[in-house]
């Protein structure tokens, strides 16, 4: 983990994956996001649980007990830990005794001394009365907290602190430390956060309080909450990097409106400020003061500055796709910006994650991920661990990962997860060469037993590759099942291997679950990204969702008469697209936050992403200046052809696709006559964060599914908190009424 990385952990409940995400070089920002969907309910475990218990204690049920939707799509009972610098105290996420995610402190901790002692629940240290709170991170004093919030779903989130977290005169004296707001101000949005254990008192984090289209640098004094204006966004910077050492913001992604490349842009140090000055640039003071555009990737190309090397920022890291088809990670000159080495590329996937050692910035390991996470070593010591963690596993197909380390990386948590159960967290004492079980994240899904994802190549009509996963309702050799297609969001983002409670709660109803990394999806190339540009809805990234459901058939995994499309955002597009462009495929659809005009959407995007506008207009096609082609890829447009039922979902804080995106498909299809259910959720944003309305949704959805599809179906009753509401039969009612 890099010193200036803020270690947060954001816990994806809302089911909709990296939905409407504009993309830029990766990575853009310090924070380091992790998602954990497996996970449920918090205090002390009812039974011991040995590290092989963990994951595999499957024995007492069998796959045909219907697996309720509030164990599937319910709170974690405990989730991301993460351990203190100091290696002492363990934070996590964990419901209150109100049902809400908050954080958790405990405090002189240790790993359990024996397998079967129980994981004993620590102080609860915030008091979030409503929303969840779903990022959490350490300051170097290893005793305050940082945690991020937004307010109903509007992504304004802001950046606070709880002073010392870990002072109490017990563990469970009830007394919950008042949280300060260190980036207060109506619609101020926080991001590009970073900590630095050589300034432990200091933080860097951007936010868009002077100009709400950008964001600027400020040097943020924690412990008495002076922000300190330390860069200026010209208004053309999308992201920040930070050299180590001096701590300095060195380095900006700078997006071009026009020609939508890439430019970083470095210096050799900072320089003071003018506020005043009328091009809010910063004073000169020198020539190592000024900004250098050193890299360039024109629109097409991938790649992005990691960090910074420690001999003053002379030379550093970079991925990049120039004269290659993936990302490779280089060393380079920052001054001149010619490639020093080239020292990893792989032929079918892009350069994942980087491990560089804290102080040297030695490389250590490179992931990248085709359809598993795999890993290349640069460091022995480092591969004898893994080799260590993966011997201890309790099956050879986990995934390992690791939570948090303490500064001096004697202590870990590490994450064990699979495809068909829970993560399982444990404690790995490397001094000891031990593994201590934690904790793991939903032990109430531990009875059930769930069907493997199994990684498969689907080929497309025109012959290219796709990689999916299947989670089959009845297991190899089984008959053919009612299929959901499940497609993400993003659409520049993709589907990964592991467990997924939509997949897994569709194979205990009786269906199969399809997820297709179709093209446009990132991570395979830039072909694979850029054969998606000015395909959507008519083209061939839903081509290859068509191709995938006729796959499906012919290998006998589908039964043709009965396939659902659904997804959230682009996915939610995807089902409306679906059921317009290929009406006869399709028996039903689920959209959640899905746009159904592509140029209502992007003329309502968030200010902060203008500068990514045109980039997006080059992916999807102009839609500002040619009104038909908007409207022959806006299933709006297309209403009158939809043959199927479908559901729909939508949050009404949602800043990415407004409500008037769910509102304008809805009234027309009823308009039309066409059979449409509408959900809208006045306290949620882009997906349902909130536990209530994800199961009150969840379960309209499946007895949706079990009215068009035949699948099976628990009750349904009214979740208590739920906040649903009914556009339709509230419009139904006022005519009604003034009849």
């Amino acid at each position: 983990m890099m010193p200036n990385a803020l270690i947060s952990t954001i816990v994806a409940l809302t089911g909709v994956a990296s939905a409407f995400l504009p993309t830029a070089p990766s990575p853009t920002s310090a924070v380091h996001q992790r998602s954990s969907h497996q996970t449920h309910h918090h205090l002390q475990s009812s039974s011991p649980l040995t590290l092989s218990k963990m994951v595999t204690a499957k024995e007492s049920t069998t796959s045909e007990e219907l697996i309720p939707r509030q164990i599937l799509f319910g709170n974690p009972e405990n989730t991301s830990p993460l351990l203190s610098p100091d290696g002492n105290h363990l934070a996590y996420l964990a419901p209150s005794p109100d049902g809400v995610m908050n954080i958790f402190i405990k405090s002189n901790f240790a790993a359990a001394a024996d397998e079967n002692e129980l994981f004993v629940a620590g102080r609860m240290i915030t008091n979030s009365p409503k929303r969840a709170i779903r990022s959490l991170a350490w300051a170097y004093d290893s005793s305050t907290i940082f945690y991020m919030q937004d307010d109903d779903g509007d992504e304004n989130f802001h950046l606070f602190a709880v002073d010392n977290a870990t002072t109490s005169t017990s563990e469970d004296d009830g007394i919950i430390p008042k949280a300060r707001d260190l980036t207060p101000g109506k619609d101020v949005k926080a991001q590009n956060i970073f900590t630095n254990y050589r300034y432990p008192d200091q933080i860097l984090v951007g936010t868009n309080q002077r100009n709400p289209k950008v964001f600027d640098m400020y040097r943020c004094y924690y412990k008495t909450g002076e922000l300190v204006l330390d860069t200026i966004n010209p208004g053309d910077v999308i992201g920040w990097k930070v050299e180590d050492v001096s701590f300095e913001v060195r380095a900006a992604t700078v997006r071009n409106s026009v020609d939508s490349s890439t430019t970083v842009r470095v210096r050799s140090r900072a320089g003071s400020i003018d506020i005043d000055s009328d091009d809010n640039n910063e004073e000169g003071d020198g020539k190592d003061t000024e900004w250098r555009d050193v890299f360039h990737y024109p629109y097409g190309e991938e790649g992005g500055l990691i960090n910074f090397c420690p001999d003053g920022g002379k030379t550093g890291y970079i991925t990049s796709s120039l004269g290659r088809e993936t990302t490779a990670l280089l060393k380079v000159d920052m001054m001149t910006g010619e490639t020093m080495e080239e020292i990893y590329c792989n032929e079918k996937a892009n350069v994942g994650g980087i491990t560089l050692q804290r102080d040297t910035k030695e490389l250590r390991a490179v992931t990248y991920n085709y359809a598993r996470t795999e890993r290349v070593f640069y460091d022995d010591e480092l591969e004898k661990d893994y080799e260590f963690l993966k011997s201890t596993a309790p099956d050879s197909e986990m995934e390992i990962g690791v939570a948090s380390r303490s500064l001096d990386e004697m202590k870990w948590v590490v994450a064990y997860s699979s495809s068909s159960g829970p993560t399982s967290y444990v404690v790995y004492d490397k001094l000891k060469q031990t593994v201590s079980p934690l904790f793991v994240s939903n032990p109430k899904l531990l009875p059930y037993k769930f069907a493997p994802m199994e990684v498969v190549s689907i080929p497309a009509r025109d012959g290219l590759d796709l990689v999916g996963y299947l989670t089959r309702a009845l297991g190899k050799g089984g008959p053919p099942t009612p299929l959901i297609l499940l497609v993400h969001g993003g659409p520049w983002a993709r589907d990964y291997w592991g467990f997924n409670p939509q997949a897994q709660w569709f194979a205990n109803r009786g269906y199969a679950t399809l997820q297709v990394n179709f093209r446009g999806s990132t991570g395979y190339g830039k072909t694979f990204l850029h054969k998606g540009d000015k395909q959507w809805g008519v083209g061939d990234m839903q081509h290859d969702l068509t191709d995938s459901v006729e796959w499906a058939i012919r290998e006998g995994i589908a039964d043709k008469d009965n396939i659902c499309i659904k997804g959230g955002s682009y996915g939610g597009y995807a089902c409306l697209a679906g059921l317009t462009f290929t009406p006869d495929l399709y028996k039903c659809g689920v959209d959640i936050v899905g746009p159904s005009n592509i140029k209502t959407l992007l003329d309502s995007i968030p200010d902060y992403w203008a500068p990514l506008r045109n980039g997006m207009l080059l992916k999807i096609g102009d839609v500002d200046g040619d009104e038909e082609f908007n409207k022959k890829i806006s299933p709006l447009y297309h209403v009158d052809k939809i043959k199927a039922p479908l559901l729909i979902g939508q949050g009404a804080n949602d800043p990415r696709v407004k409500q008037s995106e769910a509102d304008q498909v809805a009234f027309s299809m009823t308009e039309k006559g066409i059979p449409v259910e509408y959900v809208l959720y006045p306290d949620e944003g882009h997906g349902f964060a909130r536990p209530e309305n994800r199961i009150d949704f969840n379960g309209r959805v499946e007895h949706f599914l079990a009215k068009h599809l035949g699948g099976r179906a628990e009750e349904f009753a009214e979740v208590e908190g739920a906040t649903a509401r009914f556009p339709l039969l509230e419009k139904e009612g006022n005519q009604a009424e003034e009849a």
